[in-house]
């Protein structure tokens, strides 16, 4: 069988991490990675840069977040995908949930307080929403007295509102309130992961 050796160029590097993470079908970690491919973590980030310019215009892409990768298909062709697995018509998040979302995503990782003295109102119930669909997760503890759990966007959030990285999301003009059109943009992108929302209430 052969095997990639030290040296070996990123672009043919891609070729082996392309098969890998298709085949796990999962976010997968760059030290994962190395150790499955046999190269070092430095590697590895530069096997996937490769891969992800050599995706550019195609059904499919590599998101990066953290230490994490996953090949997914691109947003344009959700509208495909959503045919070929034919799911009932999804409900869309409420707005207290994408404010909610939009907090975390700029400002992670940050803890529910900063997001309940931003928003003004108990997000307790909004946040488990958001962390049960798997849009937002613990990424760690603040260090404060009693050490509350930080919040931070996941892969799959990447995945839905279609970013291969969270630093490509755009600027946001305010402190909770997202530009209109980005606004209808995630509401669509995000329906799929709205189905089991709590009714919106005065928690936020």
């Amino acid at each position: 069988m052969p095997e990639w050796v030290a040296g070996s160029e990123p672009e043919d590097l891609a070729l082996a991490l392309e098969s890998v993470c298709f085949v796990l079908n999962r976010p997968v970690s760059l030290g994962e990675l190395s150790g499955i491919l046999g190269q070092s973590p430095q590697s590895v980030e530069r096997a996937a840069q490769a891969l992800a310019d050599q995706l550019g215009g195609r059904g499919l892409m590599l998101q990066h977040h953290r230490d994490q990768v996953q090949l997914v298909t691109r947003p344009q062709t959700a509208w495909a995908v959503q045919r070929a697995l034919n799911p009932e018509k999804p409900a869309r998040l409420s707005r207290p949930a994408l404010e909610t979302l939009a907090i975390v995503a700029y400002r992670q990782p940050v803890t529910r307080a900063l997001i309940e003295s931003i928003r003004g109102v108990n997000c307790e119930a909004v946040l488990e929403s958001l962390e049960r669909r798997g849009l937002i997760a613990e990424s760690g503890r603040a260090a404060t007295p009693g050490q509350p759990r930080l919040f931070g966007t996941t892969l799959r959030f990447l995945q839905l509102v279609g970013l291969e990285r969270i630093d490509q999301l755009p600027p946001l003009p305010g402190e909770t309130a997202l530009p209109e059109e980005q606004e209808r943009a995630w509401s669509a992108a995000l329906a799929g992961a709205a189905g089991d929302e709590p009714p919106a209430s005065s928690s936020g």
